[in-house]
C-alpha cells in the first residue's frame, strides 16, 4: 500500500427491484456488484443505496423492458478460477441466444467440462447479469437453473421477442 493511502472496509448492502419473474435482492457496495439473487419477498432496504446498486436497478429495470441487451456494470464476482472463467464466457454469449454446456467448456479449452460447467452455472451470483440462463442441455431442453426453471424459460422467451429471433 503507498504511504498516505489507508484501506477502507466497504460494506456490503442489498436493495430489492421488483420484477416480471419476482423480487431480486441486488447486493454490493460502493464499488463493485457482488450479487443479483431471486427471493421470495424483499427484506430490509439499506439506509443508504451505493451508485452502483442504484444503476444496476436501473439497467435491470430497463433489461426487462425490452431497452437493454448489454449490463455495464462492476463486477467482484467470488469464485474459483475456473468458476471466473466460466462467468467470462457466459457474459459473451449473445442477447437472444443460447450455447450448451459442452459449448462453454470447449469456448474456455475444456472440452470434456461440460458437469463442471454446469456446477459453474450453478454457483453464479449474479443472475441475468452474467446470463447463466442462456446455458441450455446438449438436446437444446432446458435444464436446471436457481432461479427456477419457468424463470430460465421466462429470461429466454423474453429475449428472444425483445432481439426479434
Amino acid at each position: 500500500m503507498a504511504a498516505g493511502k489507508s484501506r477502507t472496509k466497504s460494506t456490503s448492502v442489498s436493495t430489492y427491484l421488483r420484477s416480471p419473474i419476482g423480487y431480486l435482492r441486488i447486493t454490493g457496495n460502493d464499488k463493485w456488484l457482488q450479487a443479483v439473487a431471486f427471493c421470495d419477498q424483499p427484506g430490509m432496504q439499506a439506509d443508504a443505496v451505493p451508485d452502483i446498486l442504484k444503476r444496476a436497478c436501473q439497467q435491470l429495470d430497463e433489461y426487462f423492458k425490452g431497452q437493454r441487451r448489454k449490463f455495464e456494470l462492476p463486477l467482484s464476482l467470488r469464485g474459483t478460477s475456473f468458476q471466473k472463467k466460466v462467468w467470462a464466457a457466459l457474459r459473451k454469449v449473445p442477447f437472444g441466444r443460447t450455447l450448451s454446456y459442452g459449448g462453454v467448456a470447449r469456448a474456455i479449452g475444456r472440452p470434456y467440462s461440460g458437469r463442471a460447467v454446469g456446477g459453474a452455472n450453478h454457483h453464479n451470483p449474479v443472475a441475468i447479469i452474467v446470463p447463466c440462463h442462456r446455458i441450455i442441455g446438449h438436446n437444446g431442453r432446458l435444464t436446471g437453473y436457481g432461479g427456477g426453471l419457468w424463470r430460465k424459460q421466462w429470461l429466454l422467451d423474453h429475449e428472444k421477442k425483445v432481439s426479434g429471433r
